[in-house]
């Protein structure tokens, strides 16, 4: 017999989509949207910073940590920071009498006073005459020379009649790389034409700026800051080249802070440990960015000489007055 037809299972009745509503851009949600991804570039930027810092920084010799004085606890307590550039130069130069290895002299020569309310530098011209523990008079560059970092500051410490608690040595052969992870930078001046290791013809590179404000890339912010002769003023000096360097620090820092400068801040934050040596790590470095951008860094001071003398070795160097000095760096200190 047939099996009667087993009654079939009543479809669901479907259930109408309903739509998803889309979330309005609200002013509101605009700005949180805003403010999550600032913090977390800033973020990234400071995880970056550590790891650079950390891992890929070099630093100073222990005899250089052994000759600084223990520092007190940041942004509170005064800390003085040695800032030194190397005139070594790269490989293959053809500057005549440029050193590539072995020992050099410190190019540039500043202190930075920050912390516990202070904001202040100091710049020494790099032919000042001082006395160099174990050597007798010279000039303060040559400390570098014969002592490395530990030395200078020595030297520096007995001049002055400060405390020196960190050191930083720039590397001037990787400097061009943090200024272009910058984007380059602002610098304000006269006009400037300067050969530095020999100049094109030579296999050197030829700076021309002209007068007023001119954006400048690494190559050329390097050769600023080591031009001494200046063919379109030939009144341009040591001063002159020292007053330069503190003005591409300056521009430096304004790029900083500019909105296209913070857009750029993990690469600077990759380039910048990478370009000096000095004896502190990852945490220590962070926390003196975070003290200069709390305290700022202060107006820049150079110790002008008001006169020469002949040295030893028959060279000639610039001295400064006792009673100058004694003012400039009290200036310094309650800077």
């Amino acid at each position: 017999p047939r099996q009667p037809r087993r009654p079939r299972p009543s479809r669901r009745p479907r259930q109408p989509r309903v739509k998803r509503q889309r979330k309005r851009w609200t002013l509101r949600r605009i700005i949180k949207t805003v403010v999550l991804a600032v913090i977390g570039w800033v973020l990234l930027s400071f995880v970056i910073f550590l790891f650079s810092a950390q891992f890929l920084q070099d630093q100073v010799d222990g005899k250089a940590k052994a000759a600084l004085n223990q520092p007190g606890s940041p942004i509170v307590s005064p800390t003085n920071v040695l800032i030194l550039g190397s005139d070594l130069r790269a490989k293959g130069t053809k500057e005549p009498g440029a050193a590539t290895s072995g020992p050099s002299r410190s190019d540039s020569i500043q202190l930075m006073r920050v912390g516990g309310g202070h904001g202040s530098k100091l710049s020494i011209p790099r032919d000042t005459v001082v006395e160099i523990p174990g050597y007798g008079l010279g000039k303060v560059n040559a400390a570098f020379a014969f002592g490395g970092a530990a030395l200078s500051i020595r030297t520096l410490r007995s001049y002055l009649g400060i405390e020196i608690n960190h050191v930083i040595v720039v590397n001037f052969d990787k400097f061009p790389d943090l200024i272009d992870s910058m984007g380059g930078i602002d610098f304000t001046g006269g006009c400037v034409i300067s050969k530095i290791n020999g100049g094109f013809a030579n296999g050197g590179y030829t700076l021309r700026l002209k007068a007023g404000t001119n954006h400048i890339d690494g190559k050329q912010a390097l050769a600023l800051a080591r031009t001494r002769k200046n063919e379109c003023n030939a009144s341009d000096n040591d001063l002159t080249r020292v007053v330069n360097q503190q003005k591409i620090i300056n521009g430096m820092r304004s790029r900083l802070h500019s909105p296209f400068g913070f857009i750029r801040w993990p690469f600077i934050a990759w380039s910048a440990p990478q370009t000096i040596s000095s004896d502190m790590g990852a945490g220590g470095l962070l926390g003196l960015a975070a003290t200069i951008g709390v305290s700022g860094s202060g107006s820049p001071a150079v110790l002008k000489p008001d006169g020469a003398v002949t040295l030893p070795d028959g060279g000639a160097g610039l001295t400064v007055s006792p009673a100058y000095r004694e003012r400039q760096v009290q200036k310094f200190l309650d800077g």
